[in-house]
Parts: C-alpha cells; sequence; structure tokens
C-alpha cells in the first residue's frame, strides 16, 4: 500500500499548474457533496440511524484517510463531514431539489475539473488511477495546508518528486 507522500505525489504529477489547482479548489467539493448527494437513498435503519451509501462511503473514506496520516485524517473528516451534511440538506428536500442539485453540483464540479486539466494540458490523475478519486479531496486539503505554511517537510517530498508548481 502507498504512504501518503507516494499519493500526494502521484496526484501532483498531474496538478503542477497554479490555474489547475485553483479549478480543483471549487470542483473537487461540488463533486464530493454531489456523490454523497446522489447516493443519500437509505439501505436500511440502525438504532435511528438511515445507514445510505453516502454514510458507508464516508467512513471507508475516513478510515483510507486515517489509515494515511492522523492529522489528515482528522482534516478528511470534518471536510467530508462537511461535504455530507451538505448533501443533507440537499436530501431533506424535495426530490427535484435533492437529485437535480446533486447532479447539477456534479457537472459542475467536473466541469471545473477539465477547465484545470486544459490548463494543465495533462489528463486527470484518476485516468490512470481510480484511487485519485479518493486522493483528489485529500490533495486539495494538502494544498491549502502548504499555502498555510503547515506539514513543509511533506510539501518538499511531493515537489521534489513531482516538481513545483507553476
Amino acid at each position: 500500500m502507498k504512504n501518503l507522500t507516494e499519493h500526494l505525489s502521484q496526484y501532483a504529477r498531474y496538478h503542477r499548474d497554479e490555474r489547475n489547482i485553483l479549478t480543483h479548489y471549487f470542483g473537487i467539493p461540488l463533486i464530493v457533496i454531489a456523490i454523497f448527494g446522489l447516493l443519500w437513498w437509505p439501505l436500511f435503519t440502525v438504532a435511528g440511524v438511515s445507514v445510505t451509501p453516502s454514510l458507508i462511503l464516508f467512513v471507508v473514506s475516513a478510515l483510507f484517510y486515517f489509515s494515511l496520516d492522523l492529522r489528515f485524517g482528522i482534516v478528511m473528516l470534518l471536510f467530508s463531514g462537511g461535504c455530507l451534511a451538505v448533501a443533507a440538506n440537499f436530501a431533506a428536500q424535495s426530490d427535484v431539489i435533492w437529485l437535480g442539485g446533486s447532479a447539477a453540483l456534479f457537472v459542475i464540479g467536473w466541469i471545473l475539473q477539465f477547465v484545470g486539466h486544459y490548463f494543465e494540458g495533462k489528463k486527470p490523475a484518476f485516468v490512470d488511477d481510480l484511487v485519485g478519486l479518493l486522493i483528489g479531496p485529500l490533495f486539495i486539503m494538502a494544498e491549502l495546508g502548504f499555502l498555510l505554511g503547515l506539514r513543509k517537510p511533506l510539501q518538499q517530498d511531493i515537489e521534489q518528486i513531482a516538481g513545483k508548481t507553476h
């Protein structure tokens, strides 16, 4: 299994153009909210909690992030939890708002992604590795942390492997 640096470095190789990264700051959260929203239908109820595919995805992805790094696991738990809460708000509306809103966010998010990759001149990372779909949200949180001056050794390791942004 790859470690945090290996995952982020592989993803970063497809994301060195700052314009591409900027589109990801907006596109990825929209996609995460949309996926949680589209997967909201309840499967069953346990102790009064509706278990949905969204909740399962939330838990599995949180375990994945925590297996890579405790600090990023916490950050991703907060990020994903926020996205899940927004999706829950959509799901509490009418079916038209729930499904239409989730689908619209999904489309808008992917348009932003592809615009960013047009700037980059490279295909999205998930094309070569589906795990990139889980690493994308982690990548934008890491990039935000780097902008705040956090985790400098990790940033240097990634830049040594993938190169600096431009």
